[in-house]
């Protein structure tokens, strides 16, 4: 039998757990980006009215986030395979109504999951490369270049830190504007001290 071979998608999410919205609520808006590329579902939530949309859009920010930094995606190249919010825990509250009765209500949570798709491979990661260890022959070379020119020795020192700028004296603030500052206090030498 020929095995028909598959194209292997990395798929990335991010999650927002106990997001103070119903799950019906924000699956109309979910409903809108889902399929679509990251710049069209920005643009999307960017424009939309519902409130949900600034939620969903803080989790498809952090989503594009993980694929870059931990899988070496570029973010505008990814599409919105999967996004879908379940229901979280109701908040049971009550409402005042006539003759000191109340009514029930459940102010509705849910978990948001987008997860974003890449078509193209990923892109290495750009590491830092570790120094190679100097040989004996250049580390002589770089001394006598250092001796030879005290100038350069002197450019290679590190610079000083800035100096703190002194503080300045607080001030009362009156009802007639702020006060001058008091002189700074005299302390008297120990052996008047002793005298007096």
């Amino acid at each position: 039998m020929a095995q028909a071979q598959t194209q292997t998608i990395r798929e990335v999410r991010a999650q927002a757990k106990w997001v103070h919205c119903s799950a019906r609520k924000a699956r109309l808006v979910l409903d809108q980006i889902r399929g679509r590329s990251v710049p069209e579902a920005r643009t999307v939530l960017a424009f939309s009215t519902r409130d949900a949309a600034r939620d969903i859009n803080k989790v498809l920010h952090s989503a594009v986030a993980n694929a870059e930094a931990n899988h070496g995606f570029y973010g505008d190249e990814m599409i919105v395979s999967a996004c879908f919010a379940d229901e979280g825990p109701g908040l049971k509250r009550w409402k005042p109504r006539a003759r000191g009765r109340a009514d029930r209500m459940v102010k509705g949570t849910c978990h948001i999951t987008i997860r974003l798709a890449s078509l193209t491979p990923a892109h290495e990661i750009a590491k830092p490369a570790k120094p190679a260890a100097p040989t004996a022959a250049e580390t002589k070379a770089s001394e006598t270049a250092v001796a030879e020119t005290p100038e350069a020795a002197a450019a290679e020192a590190k610079p000083k830190a800035p100096r703190k700028a002194a503080t300045k004296p607080r001030t009362k603030k009156t009802d007639k504007g702020e006060a001058k500052p008091k002189a700074a206090r005299k302390r008297k030498p120990s052996s008047k001290k002793a005298e007096e």
